[in-house]
């Protein structure tokens, strides 16, 4: 097996949009490990972030983070170290259109 590491998925979703951020591809593992997450607006806003196992339909026991505060102008780093299986999806949810997030680890083949 060989790992790589990577950025694993860049967004700047659409306000109030639950948008895939990566999916694991087929015959891949993945390791999570770190996701920043940027506010370049003028205003504070909140954040949601969810693991859908096998791309199933969001549901509430999904989210690892949900309506989580960033300020004005501010970043967070969070870290994960989560795994993932084959066609899973990690998904991202921000209150504005000024919010970024960008996953980092490694991906297992």
């Amino acid at each position: 097996m060989t790992s790589t590491y990577k950025t694993l998925g860049q967004v700047a979703p659409a306000a109030t949009t639950l948008t895939t951020l990566y999916t694991v591809p087929a015959a891949t593992q993945a390791v999570g490990s770190t996701l920043a997450i940027c506010n370049t607006g003028a205003i504070s806003t909140t954040f949601r972030v969810a693991i859908r196992p096998a791309g199933a339909a969001i549901a509430p026991m999904h989210y690892i983070v949900y309506e989580s505060s960033i300020n004005t102008n501010d970043s967070m780093f969070l870290t994960l170290g989560i795994a993932l299986a084959t066609t899973d999806v990690v998904s991202v949810y921000a209150g504005t259109a000024t919010v970024s997030f960008n996953l980092f680890g490694s991906e297992i083949a």
